[in-house]
């Protein structure tokens, strides 16, 4: 068997198992999460009904209910199947994981879509949610009450008010650069934007799913206005199943 068989046996394997333990994890710290919420709204004497509960969900999968939808299409063709699976189960994705993994693969030479892709985006996420977790032990848990008090109230508001922005304005200019298509990037741009400033002002009650519906507009008028005459390159090693 050659090194190359073996190194295709040896992702198939890793897909298999991916396949197996993702959705079992994820399951699992669904019903975590699920038995602590009951908890807190049950067992701790606060004297929350059942129809206040369903009242409450019903509020917010109106409001984000799309989003569950539209963030996994929007993100697995970056991250592919068995990244997907980590980056559900650790949360932060816009704005720690996903930028992570587009980093990775860009500094890496790697185009999304690919299965040397996938495990960068892994091994990238792993890195992430470590140095996470080291931050939060040593700026939250030691010092953060310290580094609080020291910090002028003005440069906290201001951090406030530019930080979500900052990181998210980082991860376009990053995603824009890795993909390398001014195409899809102008069409998203100009979609975007209509979205935004005609649609919404239109119809203000669409502002909550502003994202959503940004997201599926481009994925269609992007298919529909791709450039039919480019044929993908052909792989001895193929994109992950499901790619």
């Amino acid at each position: 068997m050659s090194s190359k068989t073996a190194s295709l046996d040896g992702l198939a394997q890793f897909e298999r198992t991916t396949s197996i333990w993702g959705p079992i994890t994820l399951g699992l710290g669904f019903l975590v999460s699920l038995a602590a919420a009951l908890f807190a709204a049950f067992g701790t004497g606060l004297g929350i009904t059942g129809q206040e509960v369903w009242t409450a969900f019903g509020i917010v999968f109106a409001t984000f209910g799309i989003i569950a939808v539209v963030e996994p299409i929007s993100y697995y063709p970056i991250l592919g199947r068995s990244a997907m699976y980590q980056a559900f189960m650790i949360g932060n994705i816009a704005n720690k994981l996903l930028p992570s993994a587009i980093i990775a693969q860009t500094d890496l030479g790697e185009k999304p879509g690919t299965r040397r892709a996938e495990l960068i985006a892994g091994a990238a996420i792993i890195g992430a949610a470590a140095v996470h977790i080291l931050s939060l032990i040593v700026f939250v848990g030691f010092l953060g009450t310290w580094l609080l008090g020291v910090l002028p109230p003005g440069l906290i508001a201001v951090a406030r008010l530019y930080i979500l922005a900052a990181v998210f304005g980082a991860v376009t200019v990053q995603a824009v650069v890795a993909m390398k298509n001014p195409r899809t990037t102008i069409i998203a741009a100009v979609v975007s934007a209509i979205v935004v400033f005609g649609v919404i002002r239109i119809a203000p009650a669409l502002t909550n799913y502003a994202t959503a519906v940004s997201v599926v507009a481009v994925i269609l008028v992007a298919w529909f206005a791709r450039n039919r005459s480019v044929e993908p390159a052909s792989s001895e090693a193929p994109s992950s199943i499901g790619h």
